[in-house]
Order: structure tokens, then sequence, then C-alpha cells
């Protein structure tokens, strides 16, 4: 009998953090599956063509202007946009400093689409709200910048400070909508430089968690998924983060995984009680945690540290370390300036693969945290803000500029091929099935060979 239980609580343990085995049929949330960025299920094809449609199944142009990824349920794929009423809102891309917001006195339209996965037609749109943003965004954001979340029945999306919304997953019906409050995303230093909002929702257990680090009165919450009610809201006190929360499970214990600056730790998902805390890291945290081999991993960038570093799953309590060193029994490993800014990164197998937004590749012992290799994917200087992705093989990273470099999942570094989507892209993509869904500028691709 204790054996027996032993096994359970070690097959338990990792079904929680085995992201190297992740196999799929749909990816219902950012970074897919547990966040993980891996769908092993089918081969991913390394070279297209978007002008000749090589390996190109399909295109389909979306209105207006968002950094929503698609998200996948079966047959069905789904993505959100704003549309500004005067037409084609304005992007600067690239590599820069300016943190100046975009000019904010137009009404956008925030809707929900779902299309057909095989040919791409649109099946049906949904008009969540016409209005004025109540917050302004940064002039490389959006007004839709967070991905929404599916379990097959039910859809949510946050549409920055116009709120949480629920839809009907069959056909698009708004089943409820809740005001979280304005959501003041800028940075902490320069106040009035808005930015736009960017945590994405996450589904577990029949709950929506949703993770509001802004510059007042910060929370993280979760909610009824059919109903909406609030089960529980704990206040956090840190910077504006950009961070999507992440679900960590081992034995005796089931977390919220969440990132920031003064405030990366961890909480009880039934409760939302701290179980533990860590003050330092970057200080404008976008990449969500992720968990492998006993692990969870952070990072973050800006300022004047970018640590990439590992943390024990058991930790409770204040874990900053005294000293500089970053020793401590809850912190695996660390570096201190080898973190990403934008992007989050990716575990295949053993390896941890992180991309700096200047297209600064790190490959890591996920384990140890040895460095194999640190590389740039071009010589070309271009930006980096969607995640990677990849199919167990190969890695996919997207440039702003919209070339998707191909880069071999093991611990020696090459670019095997280097494909041009034709348009810009930040938004990260999503995997079905050997299928790439790629949201551009003005349209959703998917690249996979054609039947």
């Amino acid at each position: 009998m204790k054996i027996t239980l032993r096994y359970r609580a070690f097959a338990l343990f990792f079904s929680g953090f085995a992201a190297a085995t992740v196999s799929a049929a749909h990816w219902p949330q950012y970074r897919g599956p547990n966040a993980s960025g891996l769908d092993s299920s089918a081969a991913l094809p390394t070279k297209w063509d978007a002008t000749t449609g090589e390996n190109i199944r399909w295109q389909t142009p979306i209105p207006g202007l968002a950094h929503a990824s698609p998200i996948v349920w079966g047959d069905r794929v789904y993505v959100a946009t704003a549309v500004a009423a005067g037409g084609k809102s304005d992007l600067k891309v690239g590599l820069y400093g300016d943190i100046a917001a975009a000019p904010n006195t137009e009404k956008n339209q925030w809707r929900l689409l779902a299309l057909n996965r095989t040919t791409g037609k649109v099946l049906w749109t949904t008009l969540a709200l016409d209005a004025v943003p109540r917050v302004a965004r940064h002039t490389k954001a959006t007004h839709c910048n967070s991905t929404p979340a599916t379990d097959g029945r039910y859809i949510v999306a946050i549409f920055g400070s116009e709120g949480l919304f629920c839809f009907n997953a069959a056909d698009g019906k708004l089943l409820w909508h809740k005001d979280l409050g304005p959501m003041d995303s800028g940075y902490f230093q320069v106040k009035t430089a808005q930015w736009g909002f960017a945590s994405s929702p996450i589904i577990h257990e029949g709950k929506v968690v949703v993770l509001c680090d802004v510059q007042k009165d910060s929370f993280l919450a979760t909610f009824d998924l059919a109903t909406g009610r609030e089960l529980w809201r704990t206040a956090r006190g840190d910077v504006p983060t950009w961070s999507t929360p992440a679900i960590v499970e081992s034995p005796g214990r089931k977390q919220i995984a969440v990132n920031g600056w003064h405030h990366t730790g961890g909480y009880d998902f039934a409760t939302g009680k701290e179980l533990w805390r860590l003050d330092g890291g970057g200080d404008i945290p976008v990449p969500t945690p992720l968990s492998a081999h006993g692990l969870i991993y952070f990072t973050s960038a800006h300022g004047r540290s970018r640590p990439m570093r590992a943390i024990r799953p058991d930790a409770t309590g204040d874990i900053t370390p005294e000293n500089t060193d970053w020793k401590h029994s809850s912190i695996a490993w660390n570096h201190d300036r080898r973190g990403n800014y934008m992007q989050t990164p990716i575990i295949v197998g053993d390896l941890l693969f992180g991309c700096a937004d200047t297209g600064l590749v790190t490959c890591f012992d996920a384990k140890t945290g040895d460095v194999r290799y640190s590389e740039r994917l071009s010589k070309s200087s271009e930006g980096y803000t969607g995640s990677p992705v990849s199919d167990g093989k190969n890695l996919f990273f997207t440039s702003e500029l919209g070339n998707v470099f191909v880069v071999p999942a093991t611990s020696t570094f090459s670019v095997t091929a280097t494909n041009s989507l034709g348009e810009t892209c930040l938004s990260t993509p999503a995997i079905s099935g050997g299928t790439l869904f790629f949201r551009t500028r003005d349209q959703l691709v998917a690249v996979g060979a054609k039947p």
C-alpha cells in the first residue's frame, strides 16, 4: 500500500512538470498547455513561402490591431481583436526606448472571432464592446494584447481596462462581463506613460485566474468560469507587470506562480494565500513562469538586472537571499544577466531556451543552469516580442518583422531555415496537430503541410 501511494505521488509530481512530453490536440491559452509552448503530436514544416503558398494552408484577413495570440480547440481557431473606428491603427515596431503612449481618442470595437481550423473560414464574430479605451496603449502595443483562454465550452478574454468577458465557445454569445477597474499599466517611474494591459487569463478546474499588476490596487484573483462570481482576491504590491500566471502542481501543493519585480511568488490555488515570495529581478516583468523537472523557471529584464532562475516548488516564506550571490535552499540556480525581456522561454527535454528582444538565444541545461550556447539568430537588427514555440524537434522564433527562424531543439546552435510571413508579427503563434497559426498585422496564417 505504501509503495502504491508513493508511486501515485511520484506520478502526480512528474505529470505536473513533464513539459518535455506535451502532446495535445488543443492549444487552449497563451503558450498552449501549461504555458509550455510545446506540441509534439506532429512535426511542423520547417520551410514555407507566404508568396507562392508553399506549406500555407490558408490566410484569412483579421480586422483591427491586436497582439492576442490565437487559441485552438478541436476544429476551431479563436482570435480576439480591437478594431479602431478611424481605420488602421499605427504600430511602431523595432528596438527603441520611447516610453510615450499612442493617441487614445477614438472608439474601438473589441471582438472575438471563430474560424474553421481546416479552411480558415470565419464562422462567427461577436462584438463585446464599442467604446473609447479607458487607458492608453504603448506605440508598440495594442488595445487587445491579452490572449483568450478556453475549456472548449467557455472562452474568457481580458480586453484591458474594459474588463473580463466570457463567451459561449459554440456560438460566441456573451455570457457575462466583469469590470476589473482601470488597468493602468505603464512605466512605474513615469506613471503618465501608459502602455496597455497584457496579462492573459487562464482556466483551471472551472476557475478563471486573473493577474492584475497595475499602478494602484493590484491583485491576483479567481472567478467561477460559468457565472463570473469572484471566488477570492489577494492584494499585491508590485510595479505593473505584463506576465500571465501559471498553474504548478507538485506533491501536496497546487499553486499559482506569478512573475514580478519586488514580488515574484507562489499562491495557493484554492485560497489565494501567499506561499512564498522573492524580491529582485528586472523591473519590467513580462515572461510567464514555466514548470518542468521539479522546478519553476522565472525570468525578467530591464533596469539593473535580467535574471534567469529556477525555484523549487516547495518554497516557503520570503526566499530572497540576504547576500548578492543569490544562494538559497529554494533557489536551484540563477544567472543575473542572462534573462529575457519580452519573450517567455521554452523547455524541450532537458534544455531551456531563452531569447532576448535583440534575438540573442541562450540555451541552458534546465536542471543545472549550465549554459550550452549563446548565439544570435540573425546579423540584422530586428526586435523579438512573440515567444518561441516547438514541436519537440525544432524551435520557431518570430521577429517583429515577421521573419521566423527555425532552430534545432538541441544543445548545438544553428539556423536551419528562415521564413517570412510577409507582415509584422508581435504575437506568439499557436500549434495544433502539425499546423502553426500566426497572428500577423492583418491576417491569421495557418502554416502546415497541405493534405
